[in-house]
């Protein structure tokens, strides 16, 4: 439930201090840096307090499993996930996916290598050393495995070893300093990147896309009040780029704009998942 703080005092010394406080607790799969991820947020935590009309908290949660974790068990209001975070909550409690960016409709993966490693298809990735997000991920871990592997490449038994680097970014920085060979990560992520000028063409270059899929969503708890839930729902779906405020949130969340989203979209994740034998 949304949690209340109340100040206990004699009647006779009741303050408006003593009001209850409503909260609303939020957070996100860490698929980025903690503090690229508060950046992101701050405007959309204060837009989100104006149309609800209550105080919105932001929780850092240190790895994907926690941020499930914690929304399936009501310690989370509201969650950004991964369309496999998504699944992995579902199938562990009562959780309503909200909303999605119109770009998650048609998600993809970019796989990229060091240029002084030769690579340049996934082909060549083979007996090269490799570097996957978080195994939680759906982007930078899951579906780029099950593509591999409706291509006959199953990367414990091609490559000559796997790593995980925990986000996007640091996939990045893996490949560019020649941690690794290759990796993968999400395409939204690699062209804020790219277009940020944070990606050194001499040293990665992207050698092959994925084909699309359904990613990331707003989650909420099933338990939270049905009002709330439109209440959110309304305030990501009215979001609009001719508002100068509002085109600034959208631009941080990397959205054109948001869609209403439903469980059924992300069924082909489920069962991408149990076909890479990540779910049993």
């Amino acid at each position: 439930m949304l949690r209340r703080s109340f100040l206990m005092l004699p009647a006779l010394f009741v303050t408006a201090n003593a009001m209850a406080e409503e909260v609303l607790r939020v957070s996100a799969i860490p698929d980025e840096a903690p503090t690229e991820l508060q950046r992101k947020f701050a405007p959309l935590g204060k837009y989100l307090e104006s149309e609800l009309g209550m105080k919105v908290q932001f929780v850092p949660v240190t790895d994907y499993a926690g941020v499930v974790e914690a929304l399936t068990t009501d310690k989370l209001d509201l969650a950004w996930l991964g369309g496999f975070t998504f699944v992995q909550a579902k199938l562990r409690g009562k959780v309503v996916p909200l909303v999605q960016r119109e770009e998650d409709q048609h998600f993809t993966s970019k796989f990229i290598a060091n240029t002084g490693t030769g690579i340049n298809t996934l082909a060549d990735l083979k007996g090269k050393s490799f570097a996957f997000g978080s195994p939680s991920s759906t982007s930078g871990h899951l579906m780029p495995r099950y593509y591999l592997q409706k291509d006959g490449i199953v990367p414990e038994k091609a490559f000559k070893s796997v790593a995980y680097s925990g986000a996007h970014d640091a996939t990045v920085a893996w490949v560019t300093a020649g941690k690794v060979d290759a990796g993968v990560l999400n395409a939204s992520v690699w062209d804020k990147l790219v277009g940020a000028g944070k990606v050194d063409a001499a040293k990665v270059k992207l050698i092959a896309t994925t084909q699309p899929y359904y990613d990331y969503n707003w989650t909420v708890r099933a338990s939270l009040p049905a009002a709330v839930q439109t209440k959110l729902s309304n305030a990501f779906l009215k979001l609009s780029p001719n508002v100068p405020a509002q085109k600034e949130i959208l631009e941080l969340q990397r959205a054109a704009r948001f869609v209403p989203t439903k469980a059924e979209n992300y069924q082909m994740i489920e069962e991408a998942a149990r076909s890479a034998g990540l779910l049993k």
